[in-house]
């Protein structure tokens, strides 16, 4: 067992060495996933629950849900 993990190991380690477009993707992916969960929660995903307490901040879940389902409810009839 410890035999086949150590093997997997170098398969992989060596395959990453050579790689030559492989080492440009995963820069790609890299800063793509960077985007994607840092520049666009920033910009587009604000916070609403920022700066308030524990009470309010159960609050205001507790009403978008139930206003959201209450909204679904009467679209569905």
């Amino acid at each position: 067992m410890k035999k086949q993990i150590i093997a997997i190991f170098q398969f992989y380690r060596d395959g990453f060495r050579e790689m030559t477009w492989g080492r440009t993707l995963w820069w790609l992916i890299l800063v793509k996933l960077f985007v994607i969960f840092v520049i666009l929660k920033l910009f587009f995903f604000p916070s609403f629950l920022k700066g308030k307490t524990e009470q309010e901040k159960q609050e205001y879940v507790g009403t978008e849900l139930i206003d959201r389902a209450l909204e679904e409810s009467k679209e569905i009839h």
